[in-house]
């Protein structure tokens, strides 16, 4: 199994594991061993795209050598290319959307020799059962697909319309990841704050009703979600991180753009006057809270001034990280048909002075960490240095310390250094919490 993408993608990804183990399939320690390859595929950007047309060529090599080995291509990417995945790739056995991998089951368990594609919206893969990368945590998919039409973004035509998960069978997951030992649920959704307003009158639930209720949850000691979208973050959804003790002191907020008259091009529904009172609102509610960001730069019409306004927004808020693109035009979105097409040299030499800026106010915002002692989840060795142990704290930052505590456990550590990325400390061991 190879995943590309977001965390729904890792999500759907556990859930296909945990379908596959329930029919009898084992992990395969690499692809040359494997009877069955899989690829969960994302189609948001050009580079996913070409990395993972790059991961077929070795599967069309190894299905050649052993005829009876199956490929399998599942998630967005599949499904915007749905009328032609088997033209273009013949050695594929069998393709589906992200709303069908429940449909990867039947198709293995038929008789069937010919390949097949299954496209249409069915079911929640947050229905599947799921094999988890940690046991200590856990996704848990509140609804599916979007009702935004952002200029760029393929994500409706690929997840369909905004569907959301009745609550009561949302809390009762999260109860059975508890009792299973999740002691962190990250809530997904491709809009999460818009949660509920689908339901029928008598389930309709709102974002942060569903997640008082999730925190009432014994052994729940964290929540987390993504992705929200700006136009929806209300003041009740900020006030719960400052009243529900396990919902974390992070918010995820995508700018895209500081300037209104892109954003207004983008479709983002937004201005940045709106974007910045959100801004404003959560320093209020939770000062200390970590705010994160997605920006795209180079978005056609794009002019210098727009940037500078980007830039402007990035200084003021001070972002404790953010995700930065360079726009690319994405098949059947109205952006690849826009003119004012920013120049590759100049949407290079404006994603360079962007990066800067963030890692700049990145790391002094990091410096407010030091000194202090944060809660830390244990995940397992530092990636630099396996002597060391590696976490994260509520805040959402990347911990590499000096201590004993194993994945899945809580302590106490002192910050005693911050870059712009990852902070560094040591274990108070006399104040473990377990």
């Amino acid at each position: 199994m190879t995943t590309f993408g977001c965390q729904m993608n890792v999500h759907d990804s556990e859930r296909m594991q945990g379908m596959l183990e329930s029919l009898g399939y084992e992990r395969a320690a690499n692809r040359e061993e494997a009877d069955l390859i899989l690829f969960n595929t994302c189609s948001i950007r050009e580079s996913a795209d070409s990395r993972f047309v790059a991961h077929l060529g070795e599967a069309k090599r190894l299905k050649s050598e052993d005829p009876e080995r199956l490929v399998g291509v599942g998630g967005c990417w599949a499904q915007s290319v749905k009328d032609e995945v088997f033209q273009r790739f013949p050695f594929v056995d069998v393709a589906f959307g992200p709303g069908q991998i429940h449909k990867l089951a039947e198709f293995l368990n038929s008789d069937s020799l010919t390949a097949q594609g299954y496209f249409e919206f069915e079911d929640f893969s947050g229905h599947l059962p799921a094999q988890r990368e940690r046991e200590f945590q856990g996704w848990l998919q509140i609804s599916q697909g979007c009702n935004c039409r952002c200029a760029y973004c393929i994500v409706p035509s690929t997840r369909g319309r905004e569907v959301s998960r009745d609550p009561a069978e949302l809390v009762a997951e999260a109860e059975a990841l508890a009792a299973d030992g999740v002691r962190e649920v990250t809530l997904l959704g491709q809009n999460v704050n818009s949660y509920g307003r689908d339901l029928p009158a008598q389930a309709r639930t709102s974002f942060s009703e569903l997640l008082a209720r999730i925190d009432a949850i014994e052994g729940i000691d964290r929540i987390r979600y993504t992705s929200p979208h700006p136009k929806d973050m209300k003041e009740d959804v900020i006030r719960a991180h400052a009243e529900l003790l396990a919902l974390c002191e992070h918010i995820h907020l995508p700018l895209q753009s500081g300037s209104s008259q892109v954003l207004k091009r983008m479709r983002r529904t937004y201005d940045r006057g709106r974007y910045m009172d959100r801004v404003a609102l959560i320093r209020e509610h939770v000062p200390d809270c970590a705010i994160t960001t997605d920006i795209i730069v180079g978005f056609p019409g794009e002019s210098e001034a727009d940037f500078e306004q980007t830039m402007e927004v990035v200084d003021e808020v001070g972002y404790d990280g953010a995700f930065t693109f360079v726009f690319s035009p994405r098949r059947e979105t109205e952006a690849a048909e826009m003119d004012g097409a920013v120049p590759h040299p100049v949407k290079r030499e404006r994603m360079e002075r962007l990066v800067e800026l963030v890692q700049r106010r990145m790391t002094q915002r990091a410096q407010r960490f030091v000194g202090r002692e944060m809660e830390i989840l244990v995940e397992g060795p530092s990636r630099t240095d396996p002597a060391r142990l590696r976490g994260k704290t509520r805040h959402n930052k990347t911990v590499n310390f000096e201590g004993t505590g194993t994945a899945g456990e809580m302590v106490q550590v002192e910050i005693l250094g911050a870059t712009s990325t990852t902070l560094s400390g040591a274990e108070r061991l006399l104040s473990r919490a377990s």
